[in-house]
């Protein structure tokens, strides 16, 4: 795992999100996570639709569950989960941007608040599904991030999480000079690896069912954003006002280089699908 930097914690990641979020929204839209290409030729919206279908499919929700969105970001993971499956969500952001935008677009049965996933507040054994989708990567504490999908999932249940990872044999130059600086630039505490994310969500309690590496069909994420992001410094003066000044610029010059750690291997994209074993040990 890339050694933690403690600095980049809850309240530096509400920062990063809060100041740029009208720059998240222009870029991103409202879904700020990756798409996910089947065949090359879905838009960028199908794409990233298509990743969190790709979350309630391994998920298996069924109507009337009882869902956590662990890091939801404006919501519309949750919203769109429960107008197509059916399903109840409780979504954890810690931006309050974010949070207001999720508030002025409303669907029964999300309720979007503005906490800490690692002091959330839920009862044990409450939920019957959870996901993380980019989210694990801000986590100051990834252990207990693991450890509290666990105490509140109900038996059976089942934790979805999409991650940056690093490379498992990243070293030298592409720790020093892509995995680290992208770490700062987005607020990252640190990126672990394939095995350490395998290692903590067994050690919390947790069976792998399934896991994906998806990098390559994820990757041409951050060829689209640099492309919108240019252009909206171009165009829009507000835009550029913001980038150039904010607190929080460096979160763009982390773009190249994330371009350059998937094409190197650096970086790698998995979809990890976990469920909860019984205190027996055995999977309920």
């Amino acid at each position: 795992m890339i050694v933690p930097d403690i600095s980049q914690n809850a309240v530096a990641v509400a920062d990063h999100y809060d100041e740029l979020d009208p720059i998240y929204r222009r870029v991103w839209g409202e879904h700020v996570h990756h798409g996910l290409w089947a065949t090359g030729r879905e838009t960028p919206g199908e794409a990233v639709e298509a990743l969190v279908d790709t979350v309630g499919d391994r998920l298996g929700l069924r109507p009337g569950q009882a869902c956590v969105d662990i890091g939801c970001g404006y919501g519309s993971t949750a919203r769109r989960l429960a107008l197509t499956r059916g399903v109840r969500v409780t979504g954890f952001t810690l931006s309050a941007e974010q949070a207001r935008y999720a508030a002025a677009h409303p669907v029964p049965g999300v309720d979007i608040q503005v906490r800490d996933w690692l002091a959330n507040g839920l009862a044990d054994a409450s939920a019957d599904a959870a996901w993380a989708i980019e989210s694990s990567e801000h986590m100051v504490d990834k252990p207990r991030f693991f450890a509290e999908a666990h105490r509140v999932l109900s038996p059976r249940g089942r934790l979805v999480i999409c991650a940056w990872l690093a490379g498992t044999d990243a070293s030298g130059w592409k720790v020093r000079h892509l995995l680290e600086p992208i770490c700062r630039h987005g607020r990252l505490p640190s990126m672990g690896t394939r095995e350490e994310y395998e290692a903590m969500a067994t050690a919390a309690g947790f069976e792998l069912t399934g896991f994906e590496d998806v990098s390559r069909r994820v990757a041409r994420t951050w060829p689209i954003c640099a492309g919108r992001i240019v252009k909206a410094l171009l165009t829009d003066r507000e835009t550029r006002r913001l980038a150039l000044g904010a607190r929080n610029r460096s979160a763009f010059l982390g773009i190249p280089r994330l371009i350059l750690a998937y094409r190197t291997g650096a970086m790698r994209y998995g979809i990890f699908t976990l469920t909860k074993v019984g205190e027996n040990g055995q999977r309920n």
